[in-house]
């Protein structure tokens, strides 16, 4: 590729690159798009819950509450506008004692001051609503859903080149360089052959990467807290002769390092259980077989009868995480970086679930920085 100038530069073509540069395209301004995968999506995007959030869990007032809010209402909007497979499935967490159910209630006013609406639900309405679940108490959440992650990266691809946006494709950033008031951006393509652009702002989308990218721009990502950690979370597909588990998403009361091994179904009708959270310190996408029982174990506190002869390995997704084993969870980092010593660089970090459900207000949030 020969050398291309851009007034903008994104990093990173996942839902929230995706998103971001079709909302800048959108709004007139000159957009590239730089991925190191064959097409958008291929990573955390595609290796996720592919669930809508409504907005239970972020802290209130936190950038993570507000946006998954705003953008619940504009996925829902947008997946009707441009036909995005998905459907609103509702919701349940749910306690299986005393203890659980005291956090149950903490859950049930954050949801309330973020705007997500939730009913309690007392044991026997919880059978009543599911069945085949046991739990002494459930919030249940009607604007939670699932929908096609694919398909929903497409659509913002769609709406970017529709604006005048590109992208390249297996176009790996290998680094940055301020010169002149512009952003100098090294890359190789798939050959391995270098080119340089240049832009005068670069969002840095890269998920998993963001760290390693905001160093190569000069940023100090220790001293601000931007280090990724890496949280690795597994699934296991449910053999289809086990028929119908759920009716809705079924989720326990969060454990450490996400919301914990929930049941969740795909717009096919598949169940799968996951993730768990397993910290890490590199990426790799298998599934260990033998992790089943544990899984089996996990769901039957509240979805007795499944063994691990019932599941089979799925996949496995990990989670770009600020915040480590036993520390609160972090909030979304969203900054343009003049104070940190990179003017025109848009740092996204710890992009992680409900980064999905907030695609479309992460976009407006950024295009509002620049």
């Amino acid at each position: 590729m020969a050398e291309t100038v851009a007034e903008i530069v994104v990093v990173g073509a996942g839902v929230v690159g995706m998103a971001v540069a079709a909302e800048l395209a959108s709004r007139g301004r000159d957009v590239l798009v730089l991925e190191a995968g064959e097409r958008p999506g291929t990573q955390t995007t595609s290796r996720s819950s592919q669930v809508i959030h409504a907005g239970l869990h972020g802290e209130a007032g936190s950038l993570k509450a507000r946006l998954c809010v705003e953008g619940r209402e504009l996925l829902y909007r947008r997946c009707e506008r441009m036909g995005v497979p998905h459907r609103r499935v509702g919701k349940l967490v749910v306690a299986t004692c005393r203890e659980e159910e005291d956090r149950l209630a903490a859950i049930e006013v954050r949801a309330r001051a973020n705007g997500a609406p939730v009913t309690w639900l007392a044991g026997v309405r919880v059978q009543e609503r599911e069945p085949t679940i046991q739990a002494s108490a459930a919030l249940w959440s009607p604007e939670s859903g699932i929908i096609d992650a694919h398909a929903l990266t497409g659509s913002y691809r769609s709406e970017c080149e529709a604006a005048g946006g590109r992208l390249a494709l297996r176009t790996r950033v290998t680094g940055l360089a301020r010169r002149g008031g512009r952003w100098r951006i090294r890359t190789q393509d798939a050959t391995g052959a270098p080119f340089d652009c240049e832009a005068e702002l670069v969002v840095n989308s890269t998920g998993l990467f963001a760290d390693a990218l905001a160093i190569s721009a000069g940023i100090d990502v220790e001293a601000l807290g931007w280090r990724t950690r890496f949280c690795k979370g597994e699934y296991f597909a449910v053999r289809p002769g086990c028929g119908a588990l759920t009716r809705h998403l079924v989720y326990p009361v969060p454990s450490d390092g996400g919301l914990g091994v929930h049941v969740t179904m795909d717009l096919a009708g598949r169940y799968r259980l996951g993730p768990d959270a397993q910290w890490v310190d590199r990426i790799d996408y298998g599934v260990d077989p033998s992790h089943a029982a544990r899984f089996a174990e996990a769901v039957g506190r509240y979805l007795p009868g499944l063994t691990a002869a019932d599941l089979v390995p799925d996949q496995a997704g990990i989670r770009p995480k600020l915040s480590g084993p036993g520390e609160p969870a972090a909030d979304f980092v969203v900054e343009e970086c003049s104070s940190h010593g990179a003017p025109g660089f848009v740092h996204l970090a710890g992009i992680e679930s409900p980064g999905l459900t907030a695609s479309g207000a992460l976009a407006r949030y950024v295009a509002d920085l620049l």
